[in-house]
């Protein structure tokens, strides 16, 4: 099937893509009492930097952490942000300092756009969420390239490093009836993959409709520890949902027919399918009787997550039945 690529050439539409990419931590595999001092606060950082057909431009995103039984009123969130710090990203013999871009920067016939994505009420006081982006392009996106990231600010110095691997694709996009009771307006999504020899790490988010936001399922990572090196290996592709909402088994992962489908693939490198692993690990666990779990994280002097990306975003159509 004929697949085509979402391409992002607005770098206002960009813009508002990156403030709808806020998301929060938590963790996993590993238990952990967390210490209550809120005097003892660390840098959280999530940043990312994406090479391929319909990737965003790299961003970080800088907070301070919170003890893990608190209450933060909207004055108190803001604070969180870290501003004014200075934020590199090195490669090769190149280094490009990031510009720092807050909501109240963003154009005013956009703001409620941006205010929607973020689920924010436009007719309230917002809080002021700020990011550091590369807005004019100069970091050059390739796979296999190794990125390094160095965050200043005062005496504080944190760092980290990725790398965005070779991007394996997939291809062939079958749709079947639902299995078990075929439906008239339901459609379950296959695709296909040839799986290199060796590990490989995988992430995915979906979106449907005319205004698509892509969002990650509730397990949004795989390795290839089942079918390392298989040559077309045919699987199902869940649609992903909301967190929050009310749960269909009946309708669950599947499409509806005679919609638009959006899949953004992503190859990913090990410490970087860790740390959604055991995000996502955290996020499923939730309840009066879960414990507490610490996310991996690849940041020196802090916490968090700068990950490479190595994306193609496929834009397919259901069929009716």
């Amino acid at each position: 099937m004929e697949s085509k690529m979402i391409k992002f050439t607005s770098s206002c539409t960009w813009l508002i893509l990156l403030f709808a990419s806020l998301v929060t931590f938590s963790s996993c595999e590993e238990e952990y009492i967390p210490d209550t001092n809120a005097a003892e606060q660390e840098i959280v950082v999530e940043g990312y930097i994406e090479a391929g057909e319909g990737s965003l431009p790299p961003y970080v995103i800088i907070t301070r952490s919170i003890p893990f039984i608190s209450e933060v009123n909207s004055g108190e969130f803001a604070d969180l942000f870290v501003r004014n710090a200075d934020v590199n990203v090195s490669y090769g013999n190149q280094t490009v300092k990031l510009t720092e871009i807050c909501l109240a920067d963003v154009p005013e016939n956009l703001k409620e756009q941006v205010y929607r994505f973020l689920g924010l009420n436009p007719d309230s006081a917002a809080v002021d969420i700020c990011i550091y982006a590369d807005i004019l392009g100069q970091i050059k996106r390739e796979f296999g390239q190794k990125y390094d990231l160095k965050i200043a600010k005062g005496d504080t110095v944190l760092t980290a490093s990725t790398t965005i691997p070779q991007f394996i694709g997939l291809y062939d996009f079958e749709w079947q009836d639902t299995p078990g009771k075929p439906s008239d307006t339901l459609a379950e999504l296959n695709c296909k993959i040839s799986d290199p020899a060796g590990e490989n790490f995988y992430r995915y988010l979906t979106a449907t409709g005319k205004n698509p936001r892509l969002i990650p399922p509730f397990t949004s990572v795989t390795d290839d520890a089942f079918f390392d090196g298989k040559d077309s290996l045919l699987f199902p592709l869940q649609k992903a949902e909301r967190r929050g909402q009310k749960f269909d088994p009946e309708t669950f992962g599947y499409f509806q027919r005679e919609d638009s489908v959006f899949v953004k693939w992503c190859t990913i490198d090990k410490v970087h399918f860790g740390f959604w692993k055991t995000r996502d690990f955290a996020a499923n666990s939730g309840g009066p009787f879960s414990s507490y779990t610490r996310i991996k994280t690849n940041i020196q002097g802090g916490l968090g997550i700068w990950g490479g990306y190595a994306v193609h975003t496929y834009r397919l159509y259901c069929p009716p039945k």
